[in-house]
């Protein structure tokens, strides 16, 4: 690809942030358009379209991008027949785009960087034929810069397997239901909560962790916007046992098996001892024989930070948590799937919060990450 495939996505992501309804959906064009602007189709499937459709939706020169369905063996199928996989028709995306603002070789770069192109088997969590990734060629100009975009990219060495995205020519594309257009505006609690748990953010964010690109921070919003705050050292020297205080204030270790949360098993969230500021769910805690609490991600992004930490002979990934700046553990690349991510936390950092009290407690909002 000409530009790198980091360039263009820091340019052009700017944060700057049934058949009746085929034609609301097709209609919705972004307001501000030049009624002079001529636009291009462009037409991409890589697994999830209410995932795609956010990552292109956020391009500087799209103007509409539309969750539906391409090829198949029906006209206008639905979603429940396409989830099936007996129609053959590929959950893909429709892209309206200005030209004259960004290029199609700039679209791919960005559809690139937000799929895996080395799984020929659907995407992420969703598996099968309808999952798969595709780039749909509206024109003969289309298929050819995708060819050569897809062999630069299996030549960089971004990518260890080859890359198995399809490259076929475009066929009849069919908008999906309502209320599939902008999903990740109008459920965004669900939205995040099935991405973040697709394994899609993880990838990305693992892969290209040498670059710019986190796909984590673009697109998961929060559950809640609470924010939570650090107490005065006085009031967390008197709220603190001797151990909770030098873990999360002054990066200290608990031994190992020695404090109750590595072996939790009931369903709910462990916030910050120190704010109460949510940071892991129980539905990401895995047995890590470590004799630490362990979890294959965050409950959500934004809710903890990671540094350096150089104080062993080898350097680590401290974890601490975002509102208070707790010492929280620490992470390592030698977790299970999807993320491979294991997030090794001290348990005196931590306060459990029961499933069946979480909305007492004021943690509502997170219920749908804990069942």
């Amino acid at each position: 690809m000409k530009l790198s495939m980091g360039g263009y996505l820091l340019g052009a992501l700017l944060l700057t942030g049934c058949s009746q309804n085929a034609e609301t959906a097709s209609s919705t064009i972004k307001a501000g358009m030049n009624s002079s602007t001529t636009l291009s189709t462009a037409t991409f499937a890589g697994g999830c379209f209410w995932c795609v459709e956010s990552d292109l939706e956020k391009v500087d020169g799209v103007y509409e991008v539309i969750s539906g369905y391409t090829g198949g063996k029906i006209k206008n199928p639905t979603y429940k027949q396409v989830a099936s996989g007996a129609t053959r028709h590929v959950e893909s995306v429709e892209v309206k785009y200005d030209a004259n603002t960004v290029s199609y070789e700039q679209l791919l770069d960005v559809f690139w960087r937000n799929i895996d192109p080395t799984d020929g088997q659907g995407q992420f969590v969703d598996r099968g034929y309808q999952y798969h990734s595709v780039i749909y060629a509206n024109t003969t100009e289309q298929k050819n810069i995708a060819i050569q975009s897809k062999k630069d990219l299996g030549s960089s060495g971004e990518f260890s397997k080859p890359i198995v995205t399809e490259i076929i020519d475009a066929t009849a594309f069919y908008p999906a239901e309502d209320y599939h257009q902008d999903y990740y505006k109008k459920n965004p609690v669900r939205y995040n909560f099935y991405r973040y748990n697709s394994g899609r953010d993880q990838f990305l964010a693992k892969h290209w962790k040498n670059d710019s690109h986190s796909s984590n921070k673009m697109e998961h919003a929060i559950m809640s916007t609470k924010t939570y705050s650090k107490p005065s050292d006085a009031e967390l020297k008197s709220s603190l046992s001797e151990l909770q205080y030098d873990v999360t204030q002054n990066e200290g270790t608990e031994r190992a098996f020695s404090e109750g949360f590595w072996d939790e098993k009931r369903p709910g969230i462990f916030v910050d001892i120190v704010s109460g500021e949510p940071l892991f769910s129980s539905k990401d805690k895995f047995n890590s024989g470590t004799g630490w609490p362990s979890f294959t991600q965050p409950i959500e992004n934004g809710r903890v930070t990671e540094n350096k930490d150089f104080k062993l002979f080898a350097p680590r990934t401290e974890v601490r948590s975002a509102g208070a700046d707790s010492h929280l553990g620490h992470v390592f690349e030698d977790g299970p799937a999807p993320s491979g991510l294991r997030y090794c936390i001290n348990s005196a950092s931590l306060r459990f919060i029961p499933l069946e009290t979480m909305a007492d407690k004021g943690y509502e909002a997170y219920i749908i990450a804990v069942k």
